[in-house]
């Protein structure tokens, strides 16, 4: 049996109180909302309005409920892993979870709020992989974990071929 086969496998010999577990299920809602929220803060305004767009760039009311069910099913994911043991049996995966809200959030500000294309095409590039790196790891400790994991990594798929092509056509 591999550790993706078990929900239980590397977990700690004994759960978390109701208690903790819930204050650590609204810690990780407010951590990972926190990295939208820093996001939000160059928001796409004028300039990207007058970007030239490719015909299958979604309509703007689209990434609002989008990018809240994403980072809803992120912070339920991390906090799946984080009852596996909390920090001091997974702070790997964890670490690597905030690492990647990090540059999930550093994306919109560079996107927007330097309005650098290209930048942020190579940021979202390494952002890609660190999502990559730890719904795989995710998986490994906790299969649901992983695999909530998966709209995300569609998500940023698809956001990196626009972003790439939204570079190249305003060069």
């Amino acid at each position: 049996m591999t550790a993706a086969d078990s929900d239980n496998s590397r977990s700690s010999t004994s759960s978390p109180s109701l208690g903790l577990s819930l204050a650590a299920g609204l810690g990780w809602l407010v951590v990972t909302f926190a990295a939208a929220a820093i996001g939000s803060q160059a928001g796409p305004g004028d300039w990207y309005a007058r970007l030239q767009k490719p015909s299958w760039n979604p309509p703007s009311w689209v990434f609002g409920p989008v990018w809240t069910y994403l980072y809803a099913t992120m912070a339920l994911a991390a906090w799946r892993i984080w009852r596996k043991g909390g920090w001091s049996q997974q702070w790997g995966p964890l670490g690597l979870y905030c690492l990647q809200l990090l540059f999930n959030a550093a994306w919109s500000l560079i996107f927007f709020g330097l309005k650098r294309p290209d930048l942020a095409f190579g940021e979202i590039t390494v952002l890609w992989f660190l999502i990559g790196l730890t719904m795989g790891w995710f998986y490994q400790i906790d299969r649901w974990s992983g695999l909530l994991f998966l709209p995300y990594f569609a998500w940023v798929s698809f956001a990196g071929f626009l972003n790439f092509t939204l570079w190249q056509l305003n060069r």
